[in-house]
């Protein structure tokens, strides 16, 4: 197949070279931009054609062998101007002898039958690419109909992905958008859409008023000793300083646990450091008391094998877990976390940093997906001030907001299309994207 790659400095001079080159009918096979321009990759229309014709010959099954079969030993098959005679006389079935099956022989000089060809396998993933290629084709050209079709779902989709929402979720929440909204209308119906997936915690169900043993635990650098302070602070403030204990398993970063204590003498509550799973279990033994335990972790990459050991830990001692989860994240380093620190004891999460976020859209697609209840929300270093119960309004508010136009980060032209045909589980169906 004979795979051309064209660079320009626009997308309009791309395409332009692609059709003097490759004929009108010419399919693109990917487009980027680099630091050299706008990079094309496309083949002709004949050059596809060929490809899957020769693909489809490659896999074409030949006739089966043929057999011969004797209902006898004795007797070779009656010819046919004898069998219609031969009818009328044929004997019970319990009286037949069993057929026998012979494979004819092969004839002096004649040549064996050809074994069934193999086809390589650089030759089947090429095909599988190609089949990759032409599915993405394919749903470029539904995003192309749907823009055409239902303009205003395209522009509010290209809004979603443009603020950071996965395709998965921003095709879950516009699957029932009606036709007939318009742009302001069709945004205020995507916002409702969120906000009903979006799972928070009231006032009746808080942490703080219900008590409980909660263990702080996340990667390193979201604000796990901070936001510990900040919930016994606010515990104190509600129950006193004398129902409320501080737990650190933190015993290897340097500070960590001088830093709870501080905390600790600030807010007058008792700081205690734990090594182990048995030392936990005596510690909290002897808080059980308390209205309220805090436990303090020690953050770890979402990919160290200590994480599952830190799970079964917490496990055994029947403490809940929070997961603090960086507003600032990545949507894809964010479902790692979410996957790696998942369990039956996951209590819900804490958004941290949202005062440092541009948008909010990437960390609340993946708590809607995940469906995890978020308790509080972190927007600075402040203690107790800077932790909140979550405000949804504000939330959306925050995660639907449309990038301005000189945004690097905005999607333009074919950008949006290209995106959703490269998405994970996109399919086509009627010619609309699902």
């Amino acid at each position: 197949m004979n795979v051309r790659k064209f660079i320009a400095s626009s997308q309009g001079e791309a395409l332009r070279k692609v059709k003097e080159l490759l004929g009108p009918d010419a399919i693109l096979l990917s487009n980027r931009t680099t630091p050299a321009g706008v990079e094309i990759v496309a083949v002709s229309a004949n050059d596809m054609e060929m490809m899957v014709s020769s693909g489809n010959r490659r896999m074409e099954a030949r006739p089966d062998d043929d057999y011969t079969v004797h209902l006898s030993t004795s007797s070779p098959v009656p010819p046919p101007a004898a069998r219609s005679a031969a009818r009328e006389s044929v004997p019970p079935m319990g009286s037949r002898p069993m057929p026998r099956i012979e494979r004819p022989a092969a004839q002096a000089g004649a040549a064996l039958p050809r074994q069934a060809e193999i086809i390589p396998a650089e030759v089947m993933d090429e095909i599988r690419s190609l089949r990759k290629m032409v599915e993405q084709h394919l749903a470029g050209f539904a995003w192309g109909e749907a823009a055409r079709s239902e303009p205003v779902k395209t522009e509010i989709l290209r809004q979603m992905l443009d603020a950071g929402f996965s395709p998965r979720l921003a095709r879950d929440l516009l699957a029932g958008l009606p036709r007939d909204l318009g742009a302001a209308k069709a945004l205020a119906w995507a916002k409702a859409a969120a906000d009903r997936s979006l799972l928070t915690v009231d006032g009746k169900n808080d942490i703080i008023d219900r008590g409980g043993v909660y263990a702080l635990v996340g990667p390193t650098g979201v604000g796990k000793t901070t936001t510990t302070a900040k919930l016994a602070a606010r515990c104190v403030l509600r129950h006193g300083a004398n129902k409320v204990a501080m737990v650190t398993t933190d015993g290897y970063r340097i500070g960590a646990h001088e830093q709870l204590k501080i905390y600790g003498r600030i807010l007058g509550v008792s700081v205690y450091l734990v090594k182990d799973a048995e030392d936990l279990r005596q510690t909290l033994v002897s808080l059980a008391h308390k209205h309220m335990v805090l436990i303090d972790t020690i953050g770890m990459s979402q990919r160290d094998r200590m994480v599952e050991e830190q799970i079964a830990m917490f496990g055994c001692s029947g403490v809940g877990r929070l997961l603090l989860l960086a507003a600032t994240g990545r949507g894809d380093t964010l479902d790692d976390v979410v996957r790696a620190y998942s369990g039956p004891d996951l209590s819900g999460c804490i958004l941290s940093k949202v005062d440092e976020a541009a948008s909010l859209a990437s960390p609340l697609d993946v708590i809607i997906r995940h469906r995890l209840p978020l308790h509080y929300v972190s927007n600075g270093q402040r203690v107790p001030e800077d932790l909140h119960p979550p405000n949804r309004a504000y939330l959306l508010h925050r995660a639907f907001r449309d990038l301005p136009e000189t945004s690097p980060h905005r999607l333009s032209g074919l950008e949006p299309r290209l995106v959703m045909a490269s998405a994970s589980g996109a399919t086509v169906a009627g010619g609309h994207y699902d």
